[in-house]
C-alpha cells in the first residue's frame, strides 16, 4: 500500500513538473513573439522622433526627442502627405462601404436561395480565392487603360472591390448558414418580405462577421503598395504607401525619419475603426466559412 501511495505521489509530482515546463515554454514563445512584433514598432516610433534623417546614424533611443518630422508633414508646402492621407481615406471608405454591402447581398442570396448555377457559383468563389489579384494585373492594367481609369482613384477602388468580393462573400455566406432559417419563416408568416427579413433580422445578427469584413477592407488601401504602384502615376493621386515610398526612394530624398513619422500616423484611422468594431470582432473572427 505504501509503495502504491509513493508511486502515485511520484506520478503526480512528475505531472506538475511537466505542466510547469509547458507553461514556461509557452511564456518563452510568447516573449519571443512579443520582441519580434514590438521591436519594429518601437524602431518606427523612435525613428519618427529622431532629428537624424539617415538610417545608419540614427539611434533607437534619440538623444533629443522631437516632433519636427510630424510638423514637417503637416506644415511644409513641399509635403503632399495630407493629400495622400485624404486619397487613402477616400479609397478605404468607399471600398469598405461598397464591398461590405455587396458582399452581404451576395452572401444572403447564396445562403438562403436555391437557384440554377448556385453550386457552380460557390465553386467559382473557392477557385478565385486561390489566385491573387496580382496574377491578373496585366489584364487589369489594359482594361483600366481602355476605360480611361488608369491613374485614377476610381480604377484602384474597382480593383479592390472586385478582388475582395469572392473571399468575403464565401466567408459571410458561411456565417449566414449558421443562422436558423426558422427566423426567416417566422418573419414571412408575419408578412415580412425578403428585403425586410434581410435588413431588419439577418443583417443585425451578422454584425460580427460584417465588422471583420469592414476592418480588413479598410486596412487594405493603407497597407497595399503594389497595386497603387501599377495603377497610379500622378503624385496628386498617390495613396500613403506609395507616397511614403518616395521619402526613401526619390533622388536626394532618403529621409527615413519622415518616412517613419508618416508610417506611424497610418495606425490612427485603423486603430479608430478597430476600437469602434472591437465588440463584434472576436465573435466574427471565430465564425464564418463553417459550412459550404
Amino acid at each position: 500500500m505504501k509503495k502504491l501511495f509513493t508511486k502515485m505521489r511520484d506520478r503526480q509530482y512528475s505531472r506538475k513538473e511537466k505542466s510547469r515546463f509547458e507553461v514556461a515554454l509557452i511564456y518563452f514563445i510568447l516573449a519571443i513573439m512579443f520582441v519580434i512584433i514590438a521591436y519594429p514598432l518601437y524602431w518606427a516610433f523612435a525613428m519618427s522622433m529622431n532629428t537624424t534623417s539617415n538610417l545608419y546614424t540614427a539611434s533607437l533611443s534619440p538623444e533629443t526627442w522631437s516632433l519636427d518630422n510630424f510638423r514637417w508633414l503637416f506644415t511644409n508646402p513641399r509635403s503632399d502627405y495630407l493629400l495622400w492621407y485624404r486619397n487613402t481615406l477616400f479609397v478605404s471608405t468607399v471600398v469598405t462601404v461598397v464591398t461590405t454591402l455587396t458582399v452581404s447581398f451576395v452572401a444572403y442570396a447564396f445562403s438562403r436561395y436555391r437557384f440554377k448555377g448556385r453550386k457552380n457559383g460557390l465553386y467559382a468563389f473557392l477557385l478565385l480565392q486561390m489566385f491573387p489579384v496580382l496574377m491578373a494585373m496585366v489584364a487589369l492594367y489594359i482594361l483600366l487603360n481602355i476605360v480611361g481609369l488608369l491613374d485614377n482613384l476610381w480604377g484602384l477602388i474597382l480593383i479592390y472591390i472586385g478582388g475582395g468580393i469572392p473571399m468575403n462573400a464565401f466567408l459571410v455566406k458561411g456565417y449566414f448558414d449558421t443562422l436558423p432559417k426558422s427566423l426567416d419563416e417566422s418573419a414571412k408568416m408575419d408578412g415580412a418580405g425578403h428585403f425586410r427579413i434581410f435588413f431588419q433580422i439577418l443583417l443585425p445578427l451578422a454584425k460580427p462577421i460584417l465588422s471583420v469584413v469592414a476592418l480588413f477592407n479598410f486596412m487594405t488601401p493603407f497597407m497595399d503598395f503594389i497595386l497603387p504602384r501599377i495603377v497610379l502615376r500622378s503624385p496628386e493621386n498617390f495613396t500613403l504607401a506609395l507616397g511614403l515610398y518616395n521619402f526613401v526612394n526619390a533622388q536626394f530624398s532618403n529621409n527615413f525619419s519622415r518616412f517613419a513619422a508618416g508610417a506611424v500616423l497610418i495606425a490612427v484611422p485603423i486603430a479608430t475603426v478597430y476600437l469602434m468594431l472591437q465588440k463584434y470582432l472576436i465573435s466574427g473572427l471565430a465564425s464564418g466559412a463553417t459550412k459550404g
